[in-house]
């Protein structure tokens, strides 16, 4: 198979078909009116085998990490993250930009291009911000398909955590109505010759034991009690059920109410399934087996008398795995200009780290191929929540090193944080926003200057995309790019894709296709914020202050404690990823553009030990967010004559 053959070949097809209309109609009918090409067929262009395909219908594919094995010798191509700055409630369409992006490089400019983002969560689809397919004329499609149920994956993580939440309330209550006898014989029955068998993964508790034994009448009682009690300390589990909805009322629940759980209640809650350790873990993992480890040492809590108690403890970890195990396939779609597009992952960047896979960068790493190959991935908010994870967590354990970041900023957002009145879904735009006012922008471009800061801090050469709304004057937009090149960006480019395409962001193309040859010369060596090697504390206060600008960092005592016992259990050489709002660089959303002489509040911290990080929460953070008074779904329904979904964006 002629890898290079078949992306020369793919590169010549790909052309512009849009049909461009103004003003710009909705973003489902722009998505409706253009057919996609058959899966198989944007496949292969991309030089993708048959056998590396799983069709789910017409339109999207599952892609196996076999890829991977057979182009372990092709050169990457070059990696580019786009990220913003922070935004308004609105957001300020680093999807469209990612795509756009994508569509310029490839139908406009002739590169082999791939895009790389992750699955949104139906939380925002029928809650505020609304899908997240890009908007415009920049958008992969189907996009029903896209921001519904894709291929399942959301749906396996929220079968496969849960699973796991039931696991831990079934233990406990086992263990309180059991004698050590009882739950040996119910762990490790008498077989009919007599005999009793540990199940495979019952070895790896023993090992954790340091019991060396492979015959279950061979433990002595003491032994017995230690492996069949897990003893969990109810008041140090982590672990919440999940949904894939907006639920405010799921935020703290008792459960155990009914007279069968024998007086067994306790708080717990939900949070919304992107924000789940499953999710991170299907984000951050290189292979299947490496997801099985992660997996098994997910941490639930601690037994009372302090040690850690896992997903392998509670014999589940396997059984996990299994009903993960399509997921971790990327999928394969196309953009409305037939460039090809993976989605996999969803985690948000707020409530966790914000980036779609590994596996999938990768993948598409390969398929481009080369300095002629691009591979634009997406981090989730602004730079710094989602870049900073990307280039801390996702590029260390990826061993990937980014090219180019590109930072979305919008004159909106940017007025917002000069001092312009709050931004409000649903509410008309107050004219401030509407009209010029140049030193309303100028007085916020200080929250764009700190992004760029802070992504020339790794080492990355930074291109600013103003994304251009219909009311931005001229003025307005040579004064942004101009900010944006004295404060250290390597170019600022108007991007226009919304309303035009590709064709909208072919100047933005061109100056990240410079900035990536920029970075390949080795003018910017890519470097990490910090070292894994120093203690817990110091990795959160280099965020704190190097990257949104605190004075420093305030620990409740709750936090304390976990930090003296998640640095006893090992963890304290993990990296941080910290969980806080998105509409500041501080932890309080009111506090707009470069906010001074504050401090973060963490008031609790948390061990993903599977997803391979410490999670510090931050401020008054929800794991699950609410729906507002008029939610996206009231314009969502069904034309009942043609099927056609109505109404989504």
């Amino acid at each position: 198979f002629d890898l290079e053959s078949s992306l020369v070949t793919f590169v010549s097809k790909m052309s512009s078909k849009l049909v461009i209309k103004s003003p710009v109609p909705s973003d489902i009918e722009i998505a409706q009116s253009v057919k996609p090409l058959p899966i198989t067929q944007i496949a292969e262009r991309c030089g993708l085998l048959p056998d590396e395909l799983e069709s789910y219908g017409k339109y999207k594919a599952k892609v196996s990490l076999d890829v991977r094995d057979r182009l372990k010798d092709a050169p990457n191509g070059n990696y580019v993250v786009v990220t913003g700055i922070n935004p308004t409630p609105l957001g300020e369409g680093k999807s469209t930009t990612t795509i756009g992006l994508s569509q310029a490089m490839g139908a406009h400019l002739g590169k082999k291009v791939f895009t790389c983002i992750r699955q949104p969560s139906q939380g925002p689809t029928f809650g505020i911000k609304g899908g997240a397919a890009g908007g415009g004329y920049s958008q992969v499609i189907p996009m029903e398909d896209f921001n519904l149920h894709l291929t399942g994956d959301i749906h396996a993580i929220t079968a496969a955590n849960n699973l796991m939440a039931a696991a831990i309330d079934a233990r406990m209550f086992h263990e309180a109505t059991q004698t050590d006898q009882q739950l040996f014989d119910r762990l490790c029955p008498v077989q009919n010759d007599g005999s009793r068998k540990f199940a495979e993964i019952m070895y790896r508790r023993l090992r954790n034991l340091g019991i060396e034994c492979q015959n279950p009448k061979e433990l002595t009682q003491e032994e017995i009690s230690r492996f069949v009690r897990l003893d969990i300390d109810p008041t140090t589990i982590t672990w919440r059920r999940v949904t894939d909805t907006n639920d405010r009322f799921l935020r703290e629940i008792t459960v155990g109410q009914a007279p069968t759980e024998k007086g067994m209640s306790r708080t717990t809650g939900f949070d919304i399934t992107v924000a789940s350790e499953i999710m991170a873990i299907l984000a951050l993992t290189t292979s299947l087996e490496d997801m099985r480890e992660r997996l098994g040492r997910m941490a639930i809590g601690s037994s009372k008398k302090g040690d850690l108690v896992t997903a392998d403890d509670l014999g589940i970890g396997g059984a996990l795995t299994v009903l993960m195990k399509d997921a971790i396939m990327p999928t394969l779609m196309q953009t409305l200009e037939e460039t090809p597009v993976f989605v996999h992952a969803g985690p948000f960047a707020n409530i966790a780290h914000g980036n779609s896979s590994i596996v999938a960068d990768q993948i598409a790493l390969k398929l481009a191929s080369g300095t002629d190959g691009y591979v634009i991935t997406e981090a989730g908010f602004g730079a710094d929540i989602g870049g900073e994870k990307f280039f801390n967590i996702k590029c260390r354990y990826s061993g990937l090193q980014p090219h180019c970041a590109v930072i979305v900023a919008t004159i909106r957002a940017l007025k917002m944080h000069g001092g312009g009145p709050p931004v409000t879904p649903g509410a008309k735009l107050n004219k401030a926003y509407t009209e010029e006012n140049i030193p309303l922008l100028l007085n916020g471009c200080a929250n764009l200057g700190v992004h760029i800061r802070n992504a020339n801090r790794f080492g990355v050469p930074v291109v600013v995309a103003v994304n251009r709304f219909a009311t931005d004057t001229t003025p307005e937009v040579q004064a942004l790019a101009d900010y944006a090149r004295n404060s250290g960006a390597f170019a600022a480019v108007v991007a226009e894709h919304f309303a035009k395409g590709g064709a909208g962001a072919v100047d933005l193309g061109t100056a990240v296709i410079a900035a990536c040859k920029h970075a390949r010369e080795g003018h910017t060596p890519f470097k990490f914020l910090y070292e894994l090697g120093i203690p817990i504390k110091d990795k959160i206060e280099a965020i704190a202050k190097n990257i949104y600008g605190a004075d420093g960092v305030e620990y409740s005592e709750e936090a304390e404690r976990k930090v003296e016992r998640y640095t006893r259990q090992g963890f304290g050489n993990l990296p941080i990823c910290m969980a806080k709002t998105q509409y500041s660089l501080s932890c309080d959303p009111n506090l707009k553009g470069e906010p001074k002489g504050f401090k973060v509040p963490v008031r609790d911290i948390r061990a993903s030990a599977g997803a391979g990080f410490l999670f510090p929460l931050c401020g008054e953070m929800p794991t699950i967010p609410g729906l507002p008074t008029r939610p996206a779904y009231y314009e969502i329904d069904i034309d009942l004559k043609t099927g056609k979904i109505l109404g989504l964006s």
